[in-house]
């Protein structure tokens, strides 16, 4: 299960949403050969394409009977096609590469990029959208199979349990570019008259999807006995184990980050929503309790599920380009001692360390021709030695902390942390978002996600060791005793913010470090809001444009969706965008 960069062409021809599944079709290819070679189709440059268009096309005739790949969906179990759903979630190789060290990274300024040498982003939106796309059919087949069951608890836990992940997986799309195929994807297996489908607009996507994460969060039956079918299905569940309460507060708690998304644009929407959860007090993911700390997330945990997450480390070995910026640097110290001396925060142990000297030395957020380059090779698999974990040769800014990259097994893939519910709602408060504007329990959610930010990630540490020589994060890391949550405060604290804007960007700024590994979440939060730290110019890229391979097997469709949006250059903003 461990992801390791494809060969993009390959990967290429495995991803399209309407190639579903090329095995299936085998059979298919030798008995209609010679109907093939009798029409009057021109090859062209994209011969392969169109043969794989004209196989679907000659599928259609008995295809029930004719399409029994054993290895097909009439075998696979409901458990197993869930099963790749969820691994699905982990970012592929590509995607990290070319999409979020050489873009995200950079606009969320969470980092700096040293040397933009690349250039090849489609090569990581051809990841993102295959992703999707190609397990989408296997999400078809649940949601058919499902609906031919006898109704039961167990079922309706089960179909709950997958439209979460589809609205956590749709959510990511959207956000990345638009309008996207969506009501009409992923029936090419059932209907060939869907190989094409169409745009939905990104406002439908996310109401449909709220209403998804709704009827979840009210249908799920936790007390429901754990019986068939649902007994095998939880046992591919490498979320939350069969855990249906956490389920249910996986659902609310998205709800609530996707409807603060939208709430600038929707805001009589947005605010019942809010206001459904809070009111009601429905179950969310729980950070802290005042003293009690519960820091539950939604993560993908590798060695606990039996898998190792190798894509991380290798974009971060062969991109080579991020170091610490100036701008996260200014969050985390209180000075520009190389020393350390002014670091008030103990995440930036985590998430960062010192270069060949161990100096604490940021790379300039905006640099200029005086800049020396970057250097060295700070994320080189030699240092996965305990003699050797300290050579950084000429690495002359901070680098990403090498554990957080390189451990494959304790690291977890993050999909949302319970900081991040904590961080909403204080938004929420503070605002008046679906609830009456109280400024002291904006001040207690605020005091809450910090805590649990700092708490979960120093938890995180602990954890972390590298992958071949078994070094622990505390062998070679020592975070200076006197940091912590109450440390973060005194200088983050509401009390020393002089005015309510700045009160609302220290919640802004401390959802935005909490999201470190979540460059996605922070792009978004630094779109919506304009208030996450930044050093020059606004934010003034919106989008990602969509994958060059959309534009030859769906064109009609995304010309379409193009002139609906006013284009898909960087700068044409997200519908939620509210400025």
């Amino acid at each position: 299960m461990g992801l390791l960069p494809r060969n993009p062409l390959v990967h290429f021809w495995r991803q399209r949403h309407f190639l579903t599944n090329l095995d299936l079709h085998s059979q298919v290819w030798g008995k209609h050969r010679n109907k093939l070679r009798n029409t009057d189709m021109k090859i062209t440059a994209i011969y392969t394409l169109m043969i794989l268009a004209v196989i679907f096309t000659s599928c259609k005739k008995d295809f029930d009977t004719i399409d029994t790949n054993p290895q097909g969906f009439t075998t696979a179990s409901d458990g197993s096609l869930f099963n790749g759903v969820v691994q699905s979630m982990l970012l592929t190789g590509n995607e990290q590469f070319y999409v979020n060290n050489e873009i995200l990274y950079k606009q969320t300024q969470q980092a700096a990029l040293t040397s933009a040498a690349w250039g090849n982003y489609t090569i990581g939106t051809e990841d993102i959208w295959g992703n999707y796309y190609k397990n989408l059919p296997s999400v078809r087949e649940l949601e058919k199979r499902f609906k031919s069951y006898s109704p039961s608890p167990s079922v309706t836990n089960m179909e709950a349990m997958l439209k979460i992940l589809m609205a956590y997986k749709t959510f990511k799309l959207t956000d990345l570019f638009g309008d996207v195929p969506f009501s009409q994807a992923g029936y090419g297996f059932q209907d060939l008259k869907y190989l094409h489908p169409k745009y939905d607009r990104q406002r439908d996507i996310y109401l449909s999807l709220l209403d998804d994460l709704k009827w979840a969060s009210d249908s799920i039956n936790e007390t429901t006995p754990r019986v068939e079918p649902f007994t095998t299905f939880a046992s591919f569940d490498k979320l939350y184990h069969g855990d249906l309460k956490m389920w249910k507060k996986f659902a609310n708690s998205l709800r609530l980050r996707y409807a603060m998304r939208m709430s600038g644009k929707e805001p009589e929407l947005a605010g019942t929503i809010i206001s459904d959860i809070i009111e009601n007090n429905l179950p969310v993911l729980l950070g802290y309790n005042f003293t009690s700390a519960a820091l539950e997330s939604a993560c993908l945990w590798p060695a606990a599920n039996g898998f190792t997450n190798s894509s991380v480390s290798w974009s971060f070995r062969e991109h080579n380009g991020l170091r610490m910026g100036s701008n996260i640097w200014h969050q985390f110290s209180s000075s520009e001692d190389p020393g350390g001396s002014g670091i008030f925060d103990p995440r930036a142990y985590i998430f960062f360390e010192g270069d060949a000297d161990n100096q604490w030395k940021p790379f300039p957020q905006i640099p200029d021709a005086n800049t020396p380059s970057s250097q060295g090779i700070p994320y080189g698999g030699h240092r996965d030695d305990k003699d050797n974990y300290n050579i950084k040769t000429n690495v002359n800014y901070s680098p990403f902390n090498f554990f957080i990259i390189d451990d494959e097994s304790f690291m977890p893939v993050i999909l949302m942390t319970s900081a991040e519910v904590h961080f909403i709602k204080a938004e929420a408060y503070f605002r008046g978002i679906g609830v009456a504007v109280d400024k002291d329990q904006a001040d207690i959610e605020y005091m809450n996600g910090l805590n649990t930010s700092v708490e979960w990630w120093m938890s995180i540490s602990q954890r972390l060791k590298l992958p071949l020589s078994g070094v622990k994060f505390g062998d070679k890391i020592s975070i200076p005793q006197e940091l912590n949550a109450a440390s973060v405060l005194n200088h983050f604290g509401s009390w020393n913010a002089t005015t309510d804007e700045q009160k609302l960007a220290f919640i802004y700024t401390q959802r935005w470090i909490d999201a470190f590994r979540q460059p996605g979440e922070a792009y978004a939060e630094a779109r919506r809001t304009r208030l996450t730290p930044r050093e020059g110019d606004p934010i003034a890229h919106f989008r990602m444009p969509y994958p060059p391979s959309e534009t030859q097997y769906n064109t009609a469709n995304w010309n379409e969706a193009k002139a609906s949006q006013g284009g898909e250059d960087p700068g044409v903003k997200m519908w939620w965008m509210p400025w």
